[in-house]
């Protein structure tokens, strides 16, 4: 159990993957959850169903929240319910997200379309209702769930995931500057490729251009297969999807002015945390020479 006070807690993309896993392991830790899903009323009524479960049988302050987050009213609803029941919301997890693999050509713009807009703009839709409530309250916590491949060496045929990862770290960056002196803290939570515990490959999207898609398998066909393998065969055994969950409950549990600004849970090692650590450190400096160093939390750098 948390020694801290436990937290309002929304996760969005709590049904499956590292936001279900993140829920549960918040949950555990003490916090009042509510797990953002859609579909609570059919495709994803045994994932609501689970977690009532683990409420009665844990004692646990955790619920599946019917939260579209690619739909403004779904995610306002959503936000009203939680704060008609705890008054408050304290924490949210920015975990929505899509992945597709493919040539990146054969996908219609229709679907990067779609892709940026679960993995970027919904976290745009979910901060403008929550924004207003942890600036009012003088305290809050956005943590977003990223990917080392904004920065890692990553592996070609997953260009408009890791193009919109890119954008939510961009985002989320610029965020962390303009909420500071609301009291309101930004961690980014950067994990490796995980090739199991999550849906990400299970579930990933394929270009609707068959034709054009087909077009790459003669010169790409056997390498395009092998990277789901490469990217299994690079994972060191011993390692688990919940490690990520872990820590986001340890950054959520740490006090006001100690949570750090970004974390790497990456054990395939893809060289994302050492880029990082360039970058944030620039990043630091620069503010510093524009005379803006107050926007930076004390962990800005490390």
């Amino acid at each position: 159990m948390t020694t801290t006070q436990p937290n309002v807690v929304v996760v969005t993309g709590a049904s499956s993957g590292f936001g279900n896993l993140t829920a549960r392991a918040l949950a555990e830790a003490g916090h009042t959850v509510y797990a953002g899903m859609r579909a609570t009323a059919d495709r994803n009524t045994p994932a609501m169903a689970a977690l009532a479960e683990l409420k009665k049988a844990r004692g646990v302050q955790i619920a599946a929240v019917e939260m579209d987050v690619q739909d403004q009213a779904s995610v306002d609803t959503a936000i009203d319910h939680v704060m008609a029941e705890q008054g408050r919301v304290d924490v949210v997890v920015h975990n929505a997200g899509h992945m597709v693999l493919g040539p990146t050509e054969a996908f219609t713009v229709a679907q990067l379309t779609d892709v940026y807009d679960v993995n970027v703009l919904s976290t745009q839709r979910v901060n403008r209702t929550v924004l207003p409530i942890m600036r009012k309250q003088g305290r809050g916590l956005l943590v977003w769930v990223g990917s080392s491949s904004t920065r890692g060496g990553h592996p070609p045929f997953l260009a408009p995931y890791f193009a919109a990862k890119a954008a939510m770290d961009a985002l989320a960056e610029s965020y962390a500057a303009e909420l500071i002196k609301f009291g309101i803290e930004t961690t980014l939570v950067i994990p490796g490729a995980y090739p199991s515990g999550t849906s990400h490959f299970t579930h990933a999207g394929t270009p609707a251009d068959t034709t054009r898609a087909g077009e790459y398998d003669e010169a790409y066909g056997r390498l395009r297969e092998t990277v789901t393998e490469a990217l299994s065969a690079a994972f060191p055994s011993g390692r688990e999807a919940g490690e990520v969950a872990d820590e986001i409950v340890r950054i959520v549990d740490l006090p006001h002015g100690a949570r750090p600004f970004r974390s790497h849970i990456d054990p395939s090692r893809d060289g994302s945390e050492v880029v990082s650590a360039v970058y944030d450190r620039i990043r630091s400096e620069f503010f510093h020479r524009a005379g803006i160093a107050e926007l930076l939390t004390p962990q800005a750098s490390l």
